[in-house]
């Protein structure tokens, strides 16, 4: 039996640094920019912030406490897996083509919204910044695939 495949199941985006996160079901994303109508597009490299639902149940886990996917203040949240962290991997989201710029390190801000504690446990958890490289239509649902360059090779085949 093949392992259940890695799918997008959480799009937020905030329009300011500060705003609110809002749950979206599906969300235009533009090379070189990012996502439309989020705080990000437009920016040099931090296009898109990618995380793992399973680390933030692992986080949760850790901190005692739900850690919920909104507050984390990340764009997109995959099904499960580790997100790949090394710089110059690639992803295939659905349409759009991510290449990873960096871990994204979880901000002391998270105690503040989430609770004491919650930076501490989403360290080595928080995910990964991206820049497009290929726009399209990304929307819940869509599959996730890393695909291997020589600048970066995951451990695994999946996020």
């Amino acid at each position: 039996m093949s392992p259940e495949p890695v799918t997008v199941v959480a799009i937020h985006t905030a329009k300011g640094s500060r705003l609110p996160m809002r749950a979206q079901d599906g969300v235009d994303v533009e090379a070189g920019r990012g996502i439309v109508g989020d705080r990000y597009h437009g920016t040099r490299h931090r296009h898109v912030t990618v995380q793992s639902a399973e680390s933030l149940a692992e986080a949760a886990a850790v901190h005692g406490a739900p850690v919920p996917a909104e507050l984390t203040r990340r764009n997109v949240t995959l099904s499960h897996g580790v997100v790949p962290t090394a710089p110059g991997t690639r992803m295939r989201v659905g349409e759009v083509l991510l290449e990873v710029v960096r871990v994204a390190a979880p901000c002391r801000l998270l105690d503040d919204t989430i609770g004491p504690g919650a930076q501490a446990a989403l360290r080595r958890r928080g995910g990964a910044v991206c820049r497009v490289l290929e726009g399209g239509r990304l929307e819940l649902g869509d599959p996730c695939v890393v695909e291997v360059t020589p600048a970066a090779a995951p451990a695994a085949g999946t996020p």
